[in-house]
């Protein structure tokens, strides 16, 4: 933090984000003093949302008043299933039971809430996932992040399916539960505001709302991104290797930088965007870009309108229910060389 400091230029500091690896395994005064740090360090707006991701194992009641205290006052927690075929699956080292409570407590706690959620794994039939939303639903959680289960190469999972030790997803039972999904919280008042997250009103993610409209950021830690805006720059991923940076005054710390020529930040707006409620408008990119990449964009984007899988409305591109199934391939199709 002493190291970036200066990245951000003095801005206040709106949102902080705790995830990526699991958080909620540092102990409460070391999160107290990275608090502490960050408050002696930069300018914190006094609203400033202030995130951190949780495993369901991890939290109880000492936990929570500890984080509350050092200044959290969000958590995401990873439940990804109130059901133990699921957890077990996907080898989670918690139960049902605790993905249940852990809700109860951060709520009594005072705690702003989201949680995780995975659909479109074998081990959940339509009416366990219909359970899960509903029993999310039922809880008040006011933020729902929903995900499609995905199986990354060389990972655990990916050697049994490979090894046909346990069944492969299927992305037919991914789209309809994707659809049953938008249905149910649709029903139950939740704002479907990016293609994955769905919130109450008053409770969208303000730190993922920030990137999604491109405004910068300073990433801390191995691996971390940060974005000023027309660069972006990330940290060294080793472990050992950061430390050692850090150790040599930060010599070495940033492992690569790229420069966003105007074409890839265009590209990016359409990326970000399209996932999001708000759509893609033609006066931002041609106020950014210029009337002729605003009127190419729109014409590339005419045979999505005639599919149904994008609608205009108010100078605006927005993806239509079918759509959302598509995004990141018709993102894709939009962007310029």
């Amino acid at each position: 933090m002493q190291l970036r400091k200066d990245y951000i230029a003095g801005e206040p500091v709106a949102t902080v984000y705790f995830g990526g690896g699991t958080p909620s395994l540092l102990e409460p005064d070391q999160l107290r003093a990275i608090m502490e740090r960050l408050v002696a360090l930069f300018t914190m707006a006094p609203d400033a949302e202030i995130t951190l991701e949780a495993n369901p194992d991890d939290i109880a009641p000492e936990r929570l008043a500890a984080w509350r205290s050092a200044g959290v006052n969000r958590l995401s927690i990873g439940v990804q299933s109130f059901f133990e075929e699921d957890l077990r699956w996907m080898n989670r080292a918690h139960d049902a039971r605790q993905a249940l409570e852990c809700i109860g407590m951060a709520q009594r706690e005072g705690f702003d809430l989201s949680i995780d959620l995975i659909y479109g794994g074998p081990t959940l039939p339509d009416i366990h996932w219909k359970q899960n939303v509903e029993q999310a639903i039922g809880l008040g959680v006011p933020h729902l992040s929903c995900y499609a289960l995905t199986v990354e190469p060389r990972t655990a999972l990916d050697t049994l399916i490979r090894r046909h030790q346990v069944q492969d997803v299927d992305q037919a039972d991914q789209a309809r539960q994707f659809r049953l999904l938008m249905d149910w919280t649709h029903r139950a008042g939740y704002e479907h505001y990016e293609i994955s997250n769905f919130a109450l009103p008053g409770h969208r993610s303000r730190h993922n709302s920030s990137y999604w409209q491109g405004h910068p950021y300073l990433g801390l830690g191995p691996s971390a991104h940060s974005f000023n805006g027309v660069s972006r720059q990330w940290n060294i991923a080793n472990n050992a290797g950061y430390v050692a940076a850090l150790g040599e005054g930060g010599a070495g710390l940033i492992a690569g930088k790229e420069d966003l020529t105007p074409i890839q930040q265009l590209n990016e707006y359409i990326m970000i965007s399209l996932r999001t409620a708000e759509g893609s408008s033609f006066q931002a990119v041609e106020r950014r870009f210029g009337p002729k990449l605003a009127e190419r964009l729109w014409q590339r984007a005419e045979r999505h309108m005639v599919s149904g899988k994008i609608k205009t409305s108010a100078e605006v591109l927005q993806l239509t229910r079918e759509g959302k199934l598509l995004a990141d391939g018709i993102a894709a199709d939009l962007f310029f060389e």
